[in-house]
């Protein structure tokens, strides 16, 4: 009786009911993650616990239920943690901050280090620097706790923006959810509470495909390209049945180790998808060699046909011994697949209904030639080349039914990883030293060679120096001595093989407007906006390189009438200071160069405005600035030569951030284009011209296009 008076009136129990309630005496919960102790069962009044429930909410329901009933305050809707967008509770955070982790980190990226605790730098052992790339170095270093050599990927966050912090957070969650022999693993992470760099732990792999294909001394025979193929086949089939689409396959991206052992890294432009589920994703992705052609005519939902299309041009380079396909823009990239793979159908056309089809529909009709191009591959090759280079994404198929293709069920076989030969450490790096130590020699010899080899004095000036990156890095100087480079008249084989070292999500090499000199690791920031060091000697414009042989005898550059005011220089800006230009442009302008206003500015705004007026397309930005790429990457493609100017490569730069978003009214204000000294917007509004057909009229009336 005492029982129901100190109880609400409630239904009687239905038989199911009573049988839930004696299953929740045995149900028992995880202990809290609190100070206080928490009880091991749930009380024999507890409603059933959901199964997705923290165990703070379980903590509390037990809390409330030891109370009397009219005491029990009322109970608030809580927010669950939404995976995708990395938002723990606040308890989450409150045990990350525990674990170790930095609070700039648990809270965006939370969702993605919970459960793992940091690894401490002391416990590394830096041995050397292999790589640079634009938000990150690889180190390679020695785990001081168990001896044993691995890559650190050290990633820079440059500045407030969470965003970046998101991109890497997907990167880990996508990492953590992959465990297949041939996929990187992701060990640990390395962080500090104080500075704005997370170093990712992975395995130390000695060799990349393309630095193997590269290598004058190896050629592969049909049995080991069966075995490289059917590792990436088998890690690409991984990822696409775990949600994962890979989006950056490339010779670079597949390591080797000297097991024979095939593993496919850098997974920074992956991202998760289902089939089921479909929702628009970017189509500024891929290395423009391995590019499908849906994502060059703009599609945005697509599936595992793109990792699907950049295997099929891994497998033709390896039996070609050369690229297949190796466009420098869009335009060229998509002309030469339709030449090779044949134009699509008009139904394609209909069904696809792809935002660029009207733009790069070709005007000639095309007939596939696969077969005839290649008739020298062996026979069983050539129906999966077939399959893999299908226009229509859907005529590829899958990873599953290429590795049941015939190309791996004839003879001969596949052979074992580990019977493959022992190679020396052989990257991209690696082949680009030994052409240019043999370059060097050859010119050295001059006429009387004694070899008898003919004299190649101009091709080698622009030949000179271009060590590619490491596994997932670049090193920032060979950046700039790679725009001296013209890759149509390269005669060596490791000039043929590896592409130019691009952004998966570009289609030209990556901008050199960072640090000048590669040796030069700058202190880290701290997480804002604040410039902790000075970098008024690094200031970058946009515009051609000077060709290193020239650059002791400069052309003076004339005086106009929009920069009469700023003095003219009789020397030119040193290459590294230069910026990228268009590869299509004329050589005549190879020895242009800008000089820099800035001492004679009087203000921010002063030289915003300046710097604005100085070409007919001006880009600000940061080097951080991830959205900047987008839109450079436009501009490049229709043959208009943009100068970029980063803020943060300015000692002025805050004074002129500010400025400039008084400017374009919004905060940050990066990117911010300028077309004829006039302020049009970001990069939506520089799409959403582009898409509207509304850009190239533009950029025509402001003289930055002249077709």
């Amino acid at each position: 009786m005492g029982c129901i008076l100190a109880k609400e009136a409630s239904p009687p129990p239905t038989p199911s009911s009573l049988g839930s309630r004696r299953r929740e005496k045995d149900r028992t919960v995880a202990p809290v993650a609190s100070g206080r102790k928490s009880q091991a069962t749930l009380p024999r009044n507890e409603t059933a616990v959901d199964a997705s429930a923290t165990v703070t909410e379980v903590a509390t329901r037990q809390e409330d239920a030891e109370r009397p009933a009219g005491k029990r305050p009322a109970r608030r809707r809580r927010q669950r943690p939404e995976p995708r967008l990395s938002n723990p509770p606040g308890h989450v955070h409150g045990e990350l901050l525990a674990a170790g982790w930095p609070s700039w980190l648990s809270n965006v990226a939370g969702e993605a280090i919970k459960g793992w605790t940091p690894r401490r730098a002391d416990t590394f052992e830096k041995i050397d620097k292999i790589g640079q790339g634009t938000y990150s170095n690889v180190y390679k270093a020695r785990d001081m706790l168990t001896g044993k050599i691995v890559a650190l990927k050290k990633v820079r966050f440059d500045n407030m923006e969470p965003e970046s912090v998101k991109f890497m957070a997907r990167e880990i969650l996508i990492l953590r959810r992959l465990d297949h022999p041939n996929v990187v693993k992701l060990e640990g992470l390395v962080t500090s509470r104080m500075t704005c760099s997370l170093y990712l732990v992975f395995e130390y792999m000695e060799h990349d495909l393309a630095g193997l294909a590269a290598s004058p001394t190896i050629k592969f025979t049909e049995p080991q390209v069966k075995c490289y193929m059917q590792q990436l086949l088998s890690g690409l089939e991984h990822c696409h049945n775990n949600g994962v689409l890979h989006r950056d396959i490339k010779g670079s991206n597949l390591l080797i180790d000297n097991e024979g052992l095939l593993k496919i890294a850098d997974f920074g432009l992956a991202t998760f998808f289902d089939p089921n589920h479909k929702h628009p994703m970017t189509s500024r992705v891929v290395t423009l060699w391995y590019r499908a052609p849906e994502l060059l005519l703009g599609a945005t939902d697509y599936g595992v046909g793109i990792d699907l299309w950049s295997a099929g041009c891994i497998l033709a380079e390896l039996l070609a011994e050369k690229p297949i396909m190796p466009g420098r823009t869009e335009v060229e990239q998509l002309h030469k697949i339709f030449k090779l793979c044949g134009s699509p159908s008009e139904d394609y056309w209909k069904k696809s209904r792809l935002p660029h089809a009207t733009i790069f529909k070709p005007q000639q009709s095309y007939k596939r030639c696969i077969k005839e191009t290649f008739k020298d591959f062996p026979s069983s090759s050539l129906p999966l080349i077939e399959t893999l280079l299908a226009i229509d994404p859907a005529e590829r198929l899958t990873a599953t039914a290429a590795l049941n293709s015939e190309f791996f069920s004839t003879p001969p076989y596949a052979c074992e990883p580990s019977s493959l030969p022992k190679y020396p450490p052989s990257k991209e790096m690696d082949a680009k030293l030994r052409d240019e130590e043999t370059r060097r020699l050859k010119t050295a010899g001059g006429k009387g060679n004694i070899n008898g080899t003919k004299k190649t004095r101009t091709r080698d000036r622009a030949m000179r120096a271009v060590p590619a990156p490491d596994a997932n890095a670049e090193l920032q100087v060979n950046i700039d001595r790679r725009r001296l480079i013209t890759h149509a008249n390269a005669k060596s084989k490791s000039e043929k093989f590896p592409p130019p070292h691009q952004d998966g999500a570009l289609g030209y090499p990556l901008e050199s407007l960072h640090h000048m000199d590669p040796a030069f690791d700058p202190p880290e920031a701290s997480f804002g906006t604040a410039f902790p060091y000075q970098k008024g000697g690094m200031t970058a414009w946009s515009g051609p390189l000077i060709d290193s042989a020239a650059a002791g005898n400069p052309r003076r550059k004339k005086k106009s009438a929009g920069n009469s005011q700023i003095p003219t220089n009789s020397k030119q800006l040193p290459a590294s200071q230069a910026a990228e230009t268009s590869p299509t442009q004329n050589k005549s302008q190879s020895t242009q160069s800008f000089k820099q206003p800035h001492l004679v500015c009087a203000s921010g705004m002063d030289k915003v405005m300046k710097l604005a007026s100085q070409k007919a397309v001006v880009i600000f930005s940061l080097s951080s600035c991830c959205m900047c790429h987008t839109v450079k990457s436009l501009f490049h493609d229709l043959g208009v030569d943009a100068a970029v100017y980063e803020l943060d490569e300015d000692p002025r730069g805050r004074e002129m951030e500010k400025a400039l978003a008084k400017l374009v009214g919004r905060n940050p204000p990066v990117p911010a284009v300028f077309i004829g000294g006039k302020p049009v917007g970001s990069t939506d509004r520089i799409m959403s011209l582009h898409l509207g057909g509304k850009l190239v009229p533009l950029l025509r009336d402001a003289g930055a296009l002249w077709v």
